[in-house]
C-alpha cells in the first residue's frame, strides 16, 4: 500500500519496554572505535565498568537491547483511517538527532514510544521524506531522551502530501574548521558494530553488498554518526558526556570499514557544527552536523 496523507500522521504509535546494562554500553563504545588503545585513560571509562561513562549517541542502539515487549498502541484509529506502508527496500536513512533530557544512565529499564511526526512529498519518482520520533521514559514516567530520524523513501513519492515544511538542515560555518581530527576505522568494524542490533547483511555479507551496488560491505551510518560524537567528546567536551545535550546530522555517503574519517569541527559558543569526510575518496559522508553543549 502507498503512503496515505494525512492518515500516516495518525498511525498508532509502536511502544516497547527494554532493559540494557553495562555490557550494552561498552559494546557500543567499542563499536565506534573507543578503547582501541587499552592504555588510553581518557577512553577507558567508556569501555570499562568501573565509573562507566555512556556515549550520548548510544541512545540510537540501546533501545534494541533486551526488548521485552513491542506492540502497536491498541487505541482505535478514527473512522475511515487508512494504514500507510512504506517500501522499505527503497529506503535510506536521511538524518538522525539525539536529544537528552538527562544524561544516559549505564543501566535501566525504559519504555519507548515511536510515532510518525511528518511526511513530505518530493513528487512522483522523486521519493518522500518521513520523520519519526521515539521518546524514552523511565519507570517513573520521566522523559530521558527523544530521538528524531528521517528516512528518504525513494519509492514513495507522489502521495499528495506537502512538499515543503520539512526541518531545514543546520548550516555549517563557511570559515575553515576550527579543529579537524582523523579516525581510522577498522576493517572489521561493521562486524563488531552490528552486534548492537542492526544485522542488515549490507554491512556483513559481500554478496548482499554487491547486489546493492557496493564492492564490499559498508559501515553503518549510525556508526559514523557515533564517531562524530566521539570527535566532539574528544576535542571539545573534555570526555564528559554530560556536556552534550543534543547531537544531529545528515547522512550523505557511505563509509567503508578501513576508511579514515576526518571530522571537521566549528565552535560557536555552546553550538558545535561538524561534517565528516573521507579524504582518500574525496567524499563527504556526514553533513550539516550540530551538537548543542550545556551552557
Amino acid at each position: 500500500m502507498p503512503i496515505y496523507y494525512p492518515d500516516i500522521l495518525e498511525q498508532p504509535p509502536t511502544t516497547w519496554t527494554f532493559t540494557y546494562g553495562d555490557k550494552d554500553v561498552m559494546l557500543y563504545a567499542l563499536g565506534i572505535g573507543l578503547g582501541a588503545d587499552p592504555m588510553n585513560r581518557a577512553e577507558l571509562p567508556f569501555v570499562y565498568e568501573r565509573e562507566l561513562k555512556v556515549v550520548p549517541t548510544a541512545a540510537t542502539v540501546l533501545s534494541s537491547a533486551g526488548v521485552s515487549i513491542r506492540k502497536r498502541d491498541q487505541a482505535p484509529p478514527r473512522e475511515g483511517w487508512r494504514e500507510s506502508e512504506i517500501n522499505f527496500l527503497m529506503v535510506v536513512h536521511g538524518e538522525q538527532k539525539v536529544e537528552l533530557h538527562r544524561p544516559l544512565p549505564d543501566y535501566g529499564t525504559f519504555t519507548a514510544e515511536q510515532r510518525v511526526i511528518g511526511a513530505f512529498d518530493k513528487g512522483p519518482g522523486k521519493g518522500a521524506v518521513v520523520l519519526n520520533e521515539t521518546t524514552w521514559t523511565d519507570q517513573t514516567g520521566e522523559k530521558v531522551a527523544t530521538l528524531t530520524s528521517s528516512i528518504f523513501a525513494r519509492g514513495d513519492g507522489g502521495f499528495g502530501g506537502p512538499s515543503e515544511g520539512a526541518p531545514e538542515p543546520h548550516p555549517v560555518p563557511e570559515r575553515a574548521p576550527d579543529i579537524s581530527v582523523d579516525f581510522t576505522t577498522r576493517p572489521d568494524q561493521a562486524l563488531l558494530y552490528r552486534l548492537n542490533g542492526d544485522r542488515n547483511p549490507l554491512h556483513s555479507d559481500p554478496d548482499v553488498a554487491k547486489m546493492a551496488g557496493f564492492d564490499r560491505p559498508i559501515l553503518h551510518g549510525l556508526c559514523t554518526y557515533g564517531i562524530t560524537c566521539r570527535a566532539v567528546l574528544q576535542e571539545i567536551a573534555g570526555w564528559d558526556p554530560t556536556q552534550i545535550l543534543s547531537h544531529q546530522a545528515r547522512f550523505s555517503a557511505p563509509v567503508f570499514p578501513g576508511d579514515t574519517v576526518t571530522v571537521d569541527l566549528w565552535r560557536d559558543g555552546n553550538v558545535i557544527s561538524f561534517e565528516a569526510r573521507v579524504k582518500a575518496r574525496g567524499v563527504t559522508v556526514i553533513k550539516n552536523g550540530k551538537t548543542v553543549l550545556r551552557s
